[in-house]
């Protein structure tokens, strides 16, 4: 009987096709391919933007997808958010040094 309820709870808790993976990837490369488009276009400190933006939503699809994160419980979701969200203030308060830094 545990064999049972083992088998049917592995087989309800899957995670992606083959068929989203390789959309996914494909997605990835098309968004490579699109900050490589776009840093050859001159929009000033807004390419910066830019970058991380997209770099943060190929970094969503390979935790999310690839990492299996979509498929966790909350409590995980929450702590790898948390830790994004660190890290975004860490890269802004960055930002706001660089740019008040005067010239020495």
């Amino acid at each position: 009987m545990t064999q049972d309820m083992h088998t049917a709870d592995h087989e309800t808790h899957h995670g992606p096709g083959y068929g989203l993976l390789a959309g996914i990837w494909v997605l990835l490369l098309v968004l490579t391919g699109v900050t490589v488009w776009a840093a050859g276009i001159d929009l000033g400190y807004l390419n910066v933007v830019l970058a991380l933006g997209i770099a943060t939503v190929k970094a969503s699809l390979v935790i999310l997808i690839f990492m299996h994160l979509k498929y966790e419980n909350w409590m995980l979701k929450g702590f790898v958010l948390m830790a994004f969200v660190i890290l975004a203030i860490f890269i802004g308060l960055t930002f706001f040094d660089v740019a008040y830094r005067g010239a020495a």
